[in-house]
């Protein structure tokens, strides 16, 4: 054997970075955790839950006198009370749960940079898309835990404040509890994928800026403008393609059978906003230069 053998068989073999290879449940759980020890998200899914609650009170205190003027599927709370799950996400869908997720996106990568931190995960072997992801993955987590707290506390208030039974839908079908708390959580699972489809524009604003009040402020105007441009007729070439062209489908879901062409579009029109927001933010943060 000749000396640049021995040298070379003296020198360790370099060690196999077995992070780029780990499976990132531990970082996703670790943030998704991180993230609802946050004492501003734990106030908002609080506002959230109590949001149904509030709406349920305002209806006791109203069905005794009357309640006529209450909307045509808020007056079918008085009548089954399991009906203010549903009543409580079509009513925070406009504003109130993507104002949530605005702040929770919008904080995702900006947070991280204004505080200094980003560069110091970048320094730990974990790869830019791989941080990314686990960034959407739990802000996509939080929407899906906001949605179905949002069912789960208008119906067990609805159960205690109004008579509950089987559920008269939309169509006059009747159906049991089983397959009213089904409908329920896909309409919770639908409103979910609505809120990762704005998630994805989020973490996308997050990456252009160091300040977090800024992407947030950015993307809460987003659902506003699209809803502003959804009410002009001109426009009407645009309204499908608008990202809350399809908010106020569900009532959809409450009819037998379940109208499923609009809400197959709202599902296909919000994965492909994941995809290119997802893509743009992809590409946006492995090109920037965070080691400044």
């Amino acid at each position: 054997m000749s000396t640049s053998d021995l040298a070379q068989a003296a020198v360790p073999a370099e060690p196999v970075d077995r992070t780029r290879f780990a499976v990132p449940g531990r970082f996703l759980a670790s943030e998704l955790a991180l993230l609802l020890r946050r004492r501003r998200n734990l106030a908002m899914l609080c506002v959230l839950a109590a949001a149904p609650v509030i709406v349920g009170l305002a209806l006791r205190a109203s069905s005794s006198s009357d309640d006529s003027g209450a909307p045509a599927f808020l007056g079918q709370v008085t009548d089954n009370g399991l009906f203010l799950g549903f009543s409580g996400l079509m009513l925070l869908m406009p504003f109130f749960l993507p104002l949530s997720m605005s702040v929770v996106s919008g904080d995702s990568v900006a947070g991280e940079a204004g505080s200094g931190t980003l560069r110091y995960l970048l320094i730990v072997p974990v790869s830019r898309g791989r941080l990314l992801a686990v960034k959407y993955a739990s802000c996509v987590l939080f929407g899906l835990i906001a949605t179905v707290l949002v069912v789960t506390s208008g119906m067990v208030a609805g159960a205690v404040m109004f008579s509950t039974g089987d559920v008269t839908l939309l169509s006059g079908t009747s159906i049991g509890f089983g397959e009213t708390l089904w409908r329920a959580l896909l309409m919770a699972g639908y409103a979910a994928v609505l809120l990762a489809g704005l998630a994805a524009i989020g973490v996308f604003v997050s990456t252009l800026t160091e300040v977090p009040v800024a992407a947030m402020a950015s993307v809460a105007s987003i659902p506003v403008l699209s809803q502003i441009l959804g009410m002009i007729p001109q426009l009407s070439w645009l309204h499908p393609w608008l990202l809350t062209d399809t908010w106020r489908v569900f009532d959809d879901f409450l009819r037998e059978p379940m109208m499923t062409d609009t809400i197959g579009r709202g599902l296909l029109t919000h994965v492909g906003y994941a995809a290119v927001f997802f893509s743009l933010a992809w590409a946006r943060l492995t090109s920037r230069d965070v080691t400044n």
